[in-house]
């Protein structure tokens, strides 16, 4: 063989490894776990609390509850994959301020004062404040917890309600990690009672009925809503919330609310606060 022949030779040996090699890509790239035209669907880091049961909580080293079901429902409608991580109640305002987290799902009650700093979806949950205390206690409305203790979850709304019953900086308001933490206190006698989101303690009474706990309602405090935590100026607000109205109007929703409520949620309240 000549040397042009040679060299001939070598230039299509090259350029049939070529075509190999880019003929395996293809294949791969279809196989992978994107849509039909072999492209994935763009992954969304989503940070929890994840010690809010029925909400958000672990279970079996895996992160469940309504607003999970709720978050891979919304994303997966607005086209995305849900990346959620525990990093506790401190840290998701931290991750979301300084946008290193997409957004947050972990009952967040939407108000002006935290409204200033994120942005929020449209409400997705209706809630209020209830007391949680010992069945044999006198406490019959917030104005009874005057001179006791209360625990409460650092930075909630429950906070918020006690400080507005016995005083901002009130040595009597004792803040926890979260609200498993602030329940522990009121088992062991530190606190007189929890304020925290009527879900939570309906829930754990009726879970823990060998504690001989109740739930006290006090009709003044006022209904809250949760919404979806964004960074500041997020572009990726109006997807969601367009996700959320859909999820809301196609019925997806209330198969989600019945799963762990064994009722029917109140739609029409929710699309009217939008």
């Amino acid at each position: 063989m000549g040397k042009l022949s040679r060299i001939g030779f070598l230039l299509m040996l090259v350029l049939a490894m070529f075509l190999a090699a880019c003929g395996s890509d293809e294949s791969n790239g279809s196989a992978s776990g994107g849509d039909s035209g072999g492209k994935e669907k763009k992954e969304l880091r989503i940070v929890t609390d994840g010690a809010y049961a029925p909400m958000e909580y672990m279970e079996g080293g895996e992160v469940v509850g309504f607003g999970i079901d709720f978050t891979k429902a919304v994303v997966a409608e607005a086209g995305y994959e849900p990346n959620i991580e525990v990093i506790g109640w401190d840290p998701i305002f931290a991750e979301i301020e300084g946008k290193t987290a997409d957004m947050a799902v972990s009952s967040i009650t939407i108000n002006d004062e935290r409204k200033q700093t994120y942005d929020f979806s449209v409400p997705y949950y209706l809630s209020t404040n209830k007391i949680l205390v010992p069945e044999n206690s006198d406490v019959k409305s917030g104005a009874d917890l005057k001179g006791k203790k209360i625990a409460v979850l650092n930075g909630s709304t429950g906070q918020e309600v006690a400080e507005k019953i016995v005083g901002e900086n009130s040595r009597d308001i004792l803040k926890f990690a979260d609200n498993n933490l602030a329940i522990q206190e009121l088992l062991a006698g530190g606190a007189d009672a929890v304020i925290a989101d009527n879900t939570i303690v309906e829930y754990y009474t009726k879970m823990n009925p060998d504690q001989n706990l109740k739930a006290v309602e006090d009709e003044s405090f006022a209904d809250e809503f949760y919404g979806v935590l964004f960074p500041k100026g997020s572009d990726l607000k109006p997807e969601i919330d367009k996700a959320i109205n859909t999820v809301l109007d196609n019925g997806k929703y209330a198969e989600i609310y019945e799963k762990w409520f064994g009722s029917q949620p109140d739609v029409e309240t929710l699309k009217a606060q939008q």
